[in-house]
């Protein structure tokens, strides 16, 4: 019965978190971006990526401050997120419609993203995090912005899309989502109706997606305890998908309007944030307020993921390069099949 209740919170979790973070956070963004008069660029390699990961940041923030030492919750949706954004979303999205991609920013991307993966598994390989290491993955973050707003320059291409435009890919609302939609709205406020309200609906909505996200990490540890299994592998699994069906939905939507290019840089570009941005800040503020001590990352159940995911990138990025840059319906199904494997192989583990 507690695994039931357990389960039914987790999913009442993903749901909310995905209208707070859709329907409001990123809304707010949107209008915040307007008022700094950001490029398209730098909007969507920090803002928008904010807006797209924020239940992946939250999550990983909420579990290295709880007490207890579970760390490696956080940093296992992270890891089990990356891998399920380059299998399922970039597989998902060939499903329905061939891609020709640009060269030149999946290359930026996908240089960036084995930079962060090398990065993770030097900060896992002893179980220790430094200070040090926590720097190197914000200095890299911080380079990659500056790359997105000169990669034009110094590898010209044409951009037929702009990357904002991936917040207007939106399912259709059924009946439960508008109703979520308006009791939300008594607590925060809708900035489509009022865009003065921004930085209250801003605040308001980080306040509810953190709250959500510690239902999520406390609901992952009590199935772990329940089934007597590492709760990193449930947020390796359950916790990654969960976090990433909105990323799912909204690539699925724009690859069919014909922009393989904006479904793929949204998943690469996630990872890239998920793994430096959303690990590096919530460890730089426990080394801050602990006075530099090294935090411990439980990485039995995360080295062999992450190698898997290292493969996987890797493999991924020859497949492009070998097929002239486009992406079909073999490669998606290749690479949703890789995935079904990979949770296999994971689920193994407990077994």
């Amino acid at each position: 019965m507690l695994l039931i209740g357990y389960c039914l919170v987790l999913l009442a979790c993903f749901y909310l978190l995905a209208v707070v973070c859709e329907e409001f956070f990123v809304e707010s963004l949107d209008v915040i971006i307007d008022r700094l008069k950001l490029s398209p660029d730098v909007a969507g390699a920090t803002f928008m990526a904010v807006g797209s990961s924020a239940p992946e940041l939250f999550t990983s923030l909420i579990a290295v401050l709880r007490p207890g030492g579970h760390a490696d919750v956080g940093a296992g949706a992270i890891v089990g997120s990356a891998i399920f954004n380059i299998l399922v979303i970039i597989g998902g999205s060939a499903l329905f419609k061939r891609a020709v991609l640009t060269w030149q920013p999946v290359v930026r991307d996908s240089l960036f993203h084995f930079l962060s993966i090398v990065l993770l598994l030097f900060s896992f390989w002893d179980g220790v995090v430094q200070w040090y290491e926590v720097l190197s993955f914000l200095t890299l973050y911080g380079v990659y912005i500056f790359a997105v707003t000169r990669w034009k320059r110094w590898f010209p291409y044409k951009q037929s899309e702009d990357p904002l435009d991936v917040v207007d890919a939106q399912v259709q609302k059924n009946f439960l989502a508008r109703s979520s939609r308006l009791v939300l709205s008594y607590i925060i406020p809708d900035v489509k109706k009022d865009k003065t309200k921004y930085l209250y609906t801003f605040f308001m909505a980080i306040m509810a997606i953190a709250g959500l996200s510690y239902a999520l990490v406390e609901s992952a540890i009590g199935i772990g305890e329940v089934l007597q299994i590492s709760p990193a592998i449930i947020a390796l699994t359950v916790l990654a998908a969960g976090t990433s069906i909105p990323d799912l939905l909204s690539s699925i939507i724009v690859a069919k309007k014909g922009r393989g290019d904006m479904a793929v840089s949204n998943a690469i570009g996630s990872n890239i944030f998920d793994i430096l941005f959303g690990l590096g800040v919530p460890w730089a503020v426990v080394l801050l307020a602990s006075g530099g001590v090294p935090i411990q990352v439980s990485t039995e159940n995360l080295l062999s993921s992450i190698f898997l995911l290292f493969a996987t990138v890797v493999s991924v990025f020859f497949v492009l390069f070998l097929r002239n840059w486009t992406l079909g319906k073999r490669a998606g199904w290749i690479l949703i099949g890789l995935y079904v494997l990979y949770l296999g192989y994971t689920v193994s583990l407990v077994v």
